[in-house]
């Protein structure tokens, strides 16, 4: 059955934030935890910063200090919207044309806290514009990701020691 692939980009049951404000969701996020893959293993001090590119695509800009290296590690891509830029479901990509979601799923109102799902369970992160995040919002942002069916106990809680 050629054809019948799935080419879903948000986790079955997770919603993306409708009104979305990307000029708000601009500059830099401290990365607070994530599901480990292969191309964050072994970060620390993870941030991405997020900008305007003149053709209205977003810069990303993340940087981690690989603890096995020993250095710094950065990657730019570019992130787009797959609809109305007021719902946060984007494309993302590091590597030319092949692109993976990116949905922020949760956000609070001074756009200060993020909960972003990948295109599947494999993928979230915990954002903030500071190094903490306050436990009531912590709380709420796992009870959510585990309502979706994420394994918040697999989460890695990023380290910031300012390298």
């Amino acid at each position: 059955m050629l054809g019948l692939y799935s080419c879903a980009t948000i986790p079955a049951g997770a919603e993306a934030v409708k009104p979305f404000d990307k000029e708000k969701y601009l500059g830099k996020w401290y990365e607070l935890a994530r599901l480990d893959f292969k191309y964050e293993r072994d970060l620390n001090n993870t941030t991405a910063e997020y900008s305007l590119n003149e053709n209205g695509t977003i810069k990303v800009d993340n940087k981690g200090f690989n603890t096995r290296k020993g250095e710094w590690d950065q990657a730019i891509g570019k992130a787009k919207f797959i609809g109305d830029d007021n719902v946060a479901m984007l494309k993302v990509s590091f590597f030319g044309p092949f692109y993976s979601g990116y949905n922020v799923i949760a956000i609070d109102e001074s756009y200060t806290y993020a909960l972003v799902a990948g295109k599947s369970l494999k993928y979230l992160w915990i954002l903030s514009r500071k190094t903490t995040i306050p436990q009531d919002i912590k709380d709420q942002y796992l009870t959510l990701a585990g309502e979706i069916g994420y394994n918040t106990s697999d989460l890695i809680w990023v380290q910031h020691d300012s390298k």
